[in-house]
This record gives structure tokens, C-alpha cells and sequence, in this order.
């Protein structure tokens, strides 16, 4: 006799329920390849996807790259690798992820280093120098602010910018100005320097040696982790402009859309943002107005994807537009995780 096929289909659910199988069905978030194998008798379940370990590569092009509020990495090139916890790069955890930078160039501004060495590296009791206020000139990097050493001592000091030779910033003082006199022709006459007037024991990412400041100015960044080594450094208008590892080399062309200027492109590995999950990565995140730098907000940046849009790319990647984080709702800067 012929089975019907809904009778057939009934049939061979009975037979599987007789035979003590199960039936498993997963519902998969985007992005996320379906063809896993079935976990093993007594295992537990697998995850909703699995990564390849592989870390995943990153480019950057002209990006005002918000690390938290008051803090711009003004990134006019960036090429690097990212690692992430877990094989997932996880945008949504700041802490979760580390990017390795073979080559960059990137500027910062006389606001955002006052910003970071007063949070970062002089943020504790007792701390030497408070009130640092940090400017850009053509003369090199001036900074006033207080001395503490028994009694307040307002200074203004000005130094030239160079890179030691294990990759760390210095900055070496030309002109002192201490109590509205000349700092050095006084520290030289009482056999003093900047060195024996300073503890910077406690001081983080922050020696001094002689009448010279010792920067490193990456261990000095909050997360999420930025590791590379500083190899030249230079005054450009407003800026302190520092490369990283070797820019000499041919920087790498991007294919998907070359129409895009500003932007961030990521390849290979896991990503996670959001709700989704993108393994065997590619992703181009551009900036809706291409007349300026791309100003991306990094611990907010879920508002930007929300005010923006997307296309699935021929590849499945994705391609995604973003307005400038400035010209959206502006954020505490109580709301960044330390």
C-alpha cells in the first residue's frame, strides 16, 4: 500500500522516537556557519558557533578613533592584527581583545595627552606633577603645570620631541621656566635636574632621566590593548604625529569599495557586535561623509550602527556606513568603563 507523504512523514517520527533518537534543532544567529558536526554521545552541547583561532587582520584609514572621552587616536594609517579572547574579536567587550600594529601613523592633539597623562599617568596621591596642561607648537611641546616638591612650584617647560631606542617618547627640555626664572641656568647652578626634583617611582608609563621625560605612550592607553613599537616621532600642526613599526613598506589596497576613504576594514577570524556573529570575517565600516576624518567612537559605537546602514557584500561580508560620532547625541563621559 502507498504511503501518503504526511502519513510517511509521521511514520518516520514515530520510528526515530521508538528507536530513542532525538531530533536537535538549533536556531543559528547570522553570520554563523550551520555545518557543525553532531556533538558526541555524554558530550555537552556545542556552542552556537565555532572559531578558526585565527586572529583578524585590520586596516584603518583616516579615523578620529575615540578611546574614551577626551582621548582621540587621530589613526591616518593603521595596518595590524587583532587577537581576541575566546578566538573572537568582541567589540561589545573592550577588555576582550588586543590589537598587534605592524604599521601606523598616528596624531594627538595637545588636549587628548593632557587628557591621558593627567588620568593615566599622574592620576594617584601624592603625585608629583598636577595640573598639567599640554600644548602643540612649532617649537616643540610645552607643559605647565605644578611641581610638588615640599611646595607648589609652578613650571612651564618646553621640549623637543625624539624616540629612544627601545621605542619610548622623549620629550627633552630646552627651556624651564621655575618661579618666572630660568629653570635650567638655576638647576644647573644648584647641581639639579628635572630627575632629582621628580619621584615618578609611582608613575605610570612615565621615567624620568636627567632633565628628559620618558613616554610609553601605548601602555599609557586605556583598553582596549594597543601593542606596537614607536619608531619616529614629529610635530605637525597641532599634533603630535608618532609612527609605528615600518610605514615604508606598500600599504595595502582595498578592493570592496574603493570609492570609501575613511574607514575601517577588518578580515579573517571571528567577529561579535551586537547581536551578531561573523566567522571567516570581512567587514568595511566607512564613513557616511567622506569630507572628513571618520569619527568613530569605540565604546559607543552601537549608536552609530543603529544611525547607519548595511549591505550583504556578494562574499557575505558586510559593508557598512556610519555617521560621525559628533554629530549624534553626545555621551557622559561617566558612562565609559574605566
Amino acid at each position: 500500500m502507498r504511503i501518503k507523504p504526511l502519513h510517511g512523514a509521521l511514520v518516520g517520527a514515530a520510528v526515530l522516537l521508538i528507536a530513542g533518537l532525538r531530533v536537535d534543532v538549533r536556531l543559528r544567529p547570522a553570520f554563523v556557519n550551520a555545518s557543525q558536526d553532531a556533538p558526541s554521545q555524554r558530550q555537552a552541547a556545542p556552542p552556537p558557533f565555532v572559531t578558526s583561532g585565527e586572529p583578524t587582520d585590520v586596516t584603518m584609514r583616516n579615523v578620529d578613533f575615540h578611546i574614551v572621552e577626551g582621548i582621540v587616536l587621530h589613526i591616518r594609517r593603521l595596518e595590524g592584527v587583532m587577537h581576541g579572547r575566546g578566538g573572537v574579536i568582541d567589540f561589545d567587550d573592550i577588555y576582550s581583545y588586543t590589537t598587534d600594529v605592524e604599521a601606523a601613523e598616528v596624531g594627538l592633539t595637545g588636549d587628548d595627552l593632557t587628557n591621558l597623562m593627567n588620568r593615566y599617568a599622574f592620576n594617584y596621591p601624592g603625585a608629583p606633577i598636577t595640573n598639567l596642561h599640554i600644548e602643540i607648537t612649532p617649537d616643540g611641546i610645552r607643559q605647565t603645570g605644578t611641581l610638588h616638591k615640599g611646595v607648589r612650584i609652578p613650571f612651564d617647560m618646553t621640549s623637543d620631541v625624539s624616540v629612544t631606542e627601545d621605542g619610548r617618547l622623549k620629550l627633552s627640555a630646552k627651556r624651564v621656566r621655575i618661579l618666572g626664572v630660568d629653570g635650567l641656568a638655576l638647576m644647573r647652578a644648584l647641581g639639579l635636574s628635572l630627575e632629582s626634583m621628580m619621584d615618578l617611582s609611582k608613575a605610570h608609563g612615565v621615567t624620568v632621566e636627567r632633565n628628559s621625560l620618558l613616554i610609553d605612550g601605548l601602555s599609557l592607553l586605556p583598553p582596549p590593548v594597543i601593542r606596537g613599537r614607536l619608531t619616529r616621532a614629529r610635530i605637525s600642526g597641532n599634533e603630535l604625529i608618532q609612527t609605528l613599526g615600518d610605514t615604508t613598506a606598500a600599504a595595502p589596497t582595498q578592493t570592496i569599495d574603493p570609492s570609501a576613504k575613511n574607514y575601517m576594514l577588518y578580515r579573517h577570524g571571528t567577529l561579535h557586535f551586537t547581536k551578531l556573529y561573523m566567522p571567516d570575517a570581512e567587514m568595511l565600516v566607512r564613513d557616511e561623509d567622506q569630507s572628513n576624518p571618520f569619527d568613530f567612537d569605540n565604546r559607543h559605537y552601537t549608536r552609530q550602527v543603529i544611525a547607519g546602514h548595511s549591505k550583504t557584500l556578494p562574499s557575505l561580508g558586510l559593508e557598512v556606513w556610519m555617521p560621525d560620532a559628533f554629530t549624534l547625541r553626545r555621551v557622559n563621559a561617566n558612562d565609559d568603563p574605566p
